[in-house]
């Protein structure tokens, strides 16, 4: 895939990964970091923590791009001693210069840095760090080619807006993330829109809207309470 991509500041200070060719970023103009800190930490796997007396969560994010998401959570786990098995699928990986450009090492322990970025040096490759607190491994694939026997905790669905990637918000590609959720766990998105929350529903999840991150009005939580068969 030929693109143009470029490190752009944003609102908050932190910088995102502009894609030329989608016309869209990374994360958000408003603020890269804060944007995940709300969306992802704060509104999932906090959120998650506190109303499960857990000592372990697994994460499925649909979108890794940056790898923001997985630093910050890992850095949220390491300090609540918190064991954590992340999985990032990434159609199309970064490559380890863009990574190491992003600044993002200012946001997290050196030696989880250090840890991410040694272990990023070939993105066609999956990779799997961790010492006994924290793992991640990645899948360089589409969604729908995404295959696992593991059930997820959390779901964080960070694609790009459906303006620019409809495909990724189609029902096909939301029943299909769901089937990875556990009984008992959340997904969580920037986005909430008539059309997701219908099909969320009809997957036997309940909606919650709550506060979106800066720059948007509402985003989506959803609770899948019951082991609704898909």
């Amino acid at each position: 895939m030929n693109y143009e991509l470029t490190i752009t500041p944003t609102a908050d200070g932190s910088n995102t990964i502009y894609n030329a060719e989608i016309g869209e970023s990374y994360h958000s103009r408003n603020g890269a970091l804060q944007e995940s800190q709300h969306v992802f930490i704060n509104a999932g796997l906090n959120y998650f923590l506190s109303e499960n007396n857990v000592r372990a969560v697994s994460i499925l994010e649909v979108g890794f791009g940056t790898g923001l998401n997985f630093l910050l959570s890992a850095d949220v786990c390491i300090s609540k001693k918190t064991k954590l098995n992340y999985t990032g699928i990434e159609a199309y990986p970064l490559s380890p210069e863009m990574i190491s450009q992003t600044g993002y090492d200012q946001y997290v322990s050196a030696e989880l840095w250090q840890q991410f970025i040694n272990s990023y040096p070939n993105p066609l490759l999956p990779i799997a760090i961790g010492t006994g607190n924290y793992k991640l491994q990645t899948e360089h694939c589409k969604l729908l080619n995404f295959q696992s026997d593991q059930l997820y905790d959390i779901i964080y669905f960070d694609a790009f807006a459906a303006a620019r990637q409809p495909e990724m918000w189609s029902e096909e590609a939301i029943t299909y993330t769901i089937k990875f959720l556990k009984p008992g766990g959340i997904f969580v998105t920037y986005a909430i829109t008539g059309n997701l929350k219908r099909m969320l529903k009809g997957l036997g999840l309940t909606i919650q809207k709550i506060p979106g991150a800066a720059g948007k009005r509402e985003m989506l939580r959803a609770l899948r309470f019951e082991n609704v068969s898909i």
